[in-house]
This record gives C-alpha cells, sequence and structure tokens, in this order.
C-alpha cells in the first residue's frame, strides 16, 4: 500500500490523489494515478471542471478531464501487453463503479483499497461479481 501511496502523490487532481499498482506473486505489473490523459492539459494547470459544475464526489463521473487511478493502471498494463488476470490491485481509495467494472471485465482477482469512496454501486458490483475485496489496515506498533 505505502507504494501506492508514494504513486498516488503523481496525481495531478486538485480534488483527491489516488494511486494504484497490480501486483501478481509480489511483482508490480503496472501502476497509475489520477490526471488527464496524455497530451491533455491537467486540471492543476487549467482547474478543476467538476468544481466548477459543483458535482459532488462519486457521482457523474464522466464529467472530469481525468481518468482515475485504476484505469491508468489497467491501461498501462494493457499498452504494454502485461496480463493482468488474477492480479491483486492496490488502491488508496475504494473503487468507483467504473473502475470496479474495469477491474471486473479485466479478472483483477483481488482488491485492497485503504480508503472508502462515495460509490455504492461500486461496492455492490464487486460483491456481486466475487472479486475479493479487502480495506488495508496497517499495523499500530
Amino acid at each position: 500500500m505505502a507504494i501506492a501511496e508514494e504513486v498516488a502523490r503523481r496525481s495531478t487532481c486538485l480534488r483527491r490523489q489516488v494511486g494504484a499498482i497490480l501486483v501478481v506473486d509480489r511483482r508490480i505489473l503496472a501502476s497509475g494515478y489520477n490526471g488527464a490523459p496524455s497530451n491533455v492539459p491537467h486540471c492543476e494547470d487549467v482547474g478543476c471542471l467538476r468544481e466548477k459544475m459543483k458535482v459532488p464526489s462519486g457521482e457523474r463521473h464522466e464529467l472530469c478531464r481525468g481518468l482515475h487511478a485504476e484505469q491508468n493502471a489497467m491501461i498501462q498494463a494493457a499498452k504494454h501487453g502485461v496480463r493482468i488476470e488474477g492480479a491483486t490491485l492496490y488502491t488508496t481509495h475504494h473503487p468507483c463503479s467504473m473502475c470496479a467494472k474495469m477491474a471486473i471485465n479485466a479478472a483483477v482477482g483481488r482488491i485492497v483499497c485503504r480508503e472508502d469512496y462515495p460509490d455504492d454501486l461500486g461496492k455492490r458490483l464487486l460483491a456481486e461479481s466475487g472479486v475479493a475485496l479487502d480495506v488495508f489496515r496497517p499495523a499500530t506498533a
């Protein structure tokens, strides 16, 4: 999870920094953070469309310049021909419904998240699909 948190620091989102990594057998296959597509201005440069439109968190995901961290991790794997079937997706936030659907169809085997996200449909879809979901709880000293 510490690596996903480090990846999140690269985020260009003004609302929430999210990082994700795909792992198989303790080997990182791909990583992603939330931000605009390649060669498109980032929100930190042009402002947040969702803020301007007063879109609440967890709603209307399509009204955003950026891609989610989980999406970017899966896209990077596909772009480079890396098979992610059965992988564990470590993400700093619970996947939204769009990312949950992508992870289900990509045959991600398990998702580990640290923080919640206000999208109950994502939670229901993961439960219905049988994708294992674990909430990361750091060990206390």
